[in-house]
């Protein structure tokens, strides 16, 4: 008769997203949009629950997570006006206790901030990026920027879905005026005094806070590649046409500038993908790691690499510019890519288990 006492309990893992307290009492995790992952988690032999989190019951989430062996997080850098700074402490808690968390937000502060398109610059990923630190940096150095000609990307430190990011372009010749165009979705283009500009971007900077400065990208009509990764290995890709950024055709109004259309998903398999996949496993990953002084154990178990077409080669071939890195909260990404993500936290979680 088999009385239990030899039978090998499954690893533990909580799937943890942003949410309130009605969510967190009546979840079925089954009906979540994370339902899929739970189940590809289960298939390998991990035992999966939900772990909605808050800052109003920050705690409660903190004893649930010191009771599992694993933790995967889905959280924004900020949720309803909140920052992650109480959730981040508290993963940081519960890590040094011994469960492993990913995305560990060490690892968040060096590869999931927009502060690493400046320090990746000079790799085969950069390109013409500067950082303000302060609000002052920004008034006294963006001017040379723009007295360039072309137009430059503002982004503050931490954010997503086009949240504090600006296209910023000269205005008219000897005058004080730009025109600016935010990325959240529905912006249109607006000419507005210099200073009116960096009255906006006051909030960027408290804090920590502060802004990376990037080269706009003339190939942005032709869209942009998320590239998605379960640790050091491409796990599948998305593709969209349409970038927040584009301009209204010529001679038409701001409000006539194409919306973004729809991420398309597409396996790692997929042919016309096949230069970027090697390029990020072979050239640009390592690049990553040797600049960011990283190593693969320390990767999240699922992030993505958003990438911008930059200017064709001397024989007419693609290059690609780093436009971000997305560690906090990777939602959605390809079905494909679910079960790569469950065997790695398996894996992970069997060798800590042996060491």
């Amino acid at each position: 008769m088999d009385t239990g006492a030899n039978k090998v309990s499954k690893p533990k893992v909580a799937l943890v997203w942003h949410g309130d307290r009605e969510t967190r009492d009546t979840v079925n995790l089954d009906e979540h949009r994370l339902g899929p992952t739970a189940a590809a988690m289960r298939s390998v032999g991990l035992d999966v629950e939900p772990a909605v989190y808050n800052d109003d019951f920050a705690g409660e989430v903190r004893d649930q997570l010191l009771q599992v062996d694993g933790v995967q997080v889905w959280v924004n850098p900020i949720e309803q006006g909140r920052g992650r700074e109480k959730l981040d402490a508290m993963l940081k808690d519960v890590a040094d206790a011994g469960v492993f968390v990913s995305a560990h937000p060490d690892t968040i502060q060096k590869m999931g901030t927009k502060e690493v398109l400046y320090r990746m610059r000079e790799t085969s990923l950069g390109s013409d990026v500067h950082v303000y630190r302060s609000l002052q940096d920004l008034q006294a150095q963006l001017p040379g920027c723009l007295g360039q000609g072309k137009p430059r990307v503002l982004k503050q430190y931490r954010g997503h879905s086009g949240n504090g990011i600006w296209k910023v372009s000269p205005g008219p010749q000897n005058s004080d005026l730009v025109l600016v165009r935010h990325a959240a979705r529905g912006s249109v283009e607006q000419e507005m005094r210099f200073d009116e500009f960096i009255a906006i971007c006051e909030p960027y900077f408290e804090g920590e806070g502060r802004m990376i400065d990037q080269a706009y990208q003339e190939r942005l009509v032709d869209g942009m590649v998320r590239c998605y990764l379960v640790s050091d290995r491409v796990a599948g890709f998305g593709r969209q046409e349409i970038n927040a950024l584009l301009p209204a055709p010529p001679g038409s109004p701001p409000e006539d500038a194409p919306q973004p259309g729809p991420r398309l998903y597409h396996p790692a398999t997929k042919p016309e993908f096949q230069e970027i996949k090697r390029k990020m496993e072979q050239q640009w990953l390592p690049e990553l790691l040797e600049t960011l002084g990283l190593a693969v154990g320390e990767l999240p178990l699922l992030w993505d690499a958003d990438l911008l077409f930059g200017p064709k080669d001397r024989d007419g071939k693609d290059t690609y510019v780093l436009c971000e890195i997305n560690v906090s909260s990777v939602y959605p990404y390809p079905e494909d890519a679910m079960l790569p993500l469950a065997g790695a936290m398996r894996d992970r979680l069997s060798l800590r288990t042996i060491a």
